[in-house]
């Protein structure tokens, strides 16, 4: 009798990446180094924040005395916001983002994006949620739309297709099936 381990869990977390004012020119570019360290983008937009809506995303932010600059720049021009997922994905954003202080990150993480698109400690080129809990926050201000719910995975993915599409695609395809294909010649 042959003995079936079960399949491990893989769970696939969101966090919210901006491209931020200076850095919007090489968007395609970031897109590309985004994708190919395994990230997958859910959704984009490109938008234009006002000094309110950063103060209100940056709130965590209000008292410091970089915070009315921060203001100014994110709103000095269009940002790019996108919902990014993959296996532990707040975590590996971060990383790939390196310090964010980006004269730190060229000495300390060379390689990070930080590193190479930022200028300073104010304009390090992208931001990237702190933890699973601000991704949820930020996500939700920057895609209101956005329903959150967990992508699944594994077997729960087999089983959503199992209980959910399948079902739709057989009855689709079998009243497809049942139609007498039109008369080519009429």
């Amino acid at each position: 009798m042959q003995m079936l381990m079960p399949e491990p869990q893989i769970f696939v977390e969101k966090t919210l990446a901006l491209i931020k004012p200076d850095v919007v020119a090489k968007e395609e570019e970031i897109e590309d180094l985004i994708l190919r360290s395994g990230f997958m983008i859910v959704q984009k937009r490109k938008l234009q924040l006002s000094p309110e809506q950063c103060s209100i995303f940056y709130a965590d932010q209000y008292g410091k005395m970089f915070f009315p600059n921060l203001a100014a720049y994110m709103s000095s021009g269009p940002s790019v916001a996108m919902i990014l997922a993959r296996h532990r994905a707040v975590s590996y954003w971060k990383e790939l983002l390196g310090p964010s202080n980006s004269i730190k990150a060229r000495m300390t993480h060379p390689h990070s994006l930080r590193a190479i698109y930022g200028t300073d400690d104010l304009r390090n080129g992208l931001h990237g949620s702190l933890s699973i809990s601000s991704a949820e926050r930020e996500i939700r201000f920057m895609f209101p739309e956005v329903i959150s719910e967990p992508i699944p995975a594994g077997q729960r993915a087999r089983d959503y297709l199992n209980l959910h599409v399948n079902p739709t695609l057989l009855a689709g395809l079998t009243a497809l099936c049942k139609e007498k294909p039109a008369d080519p010649m009429v």
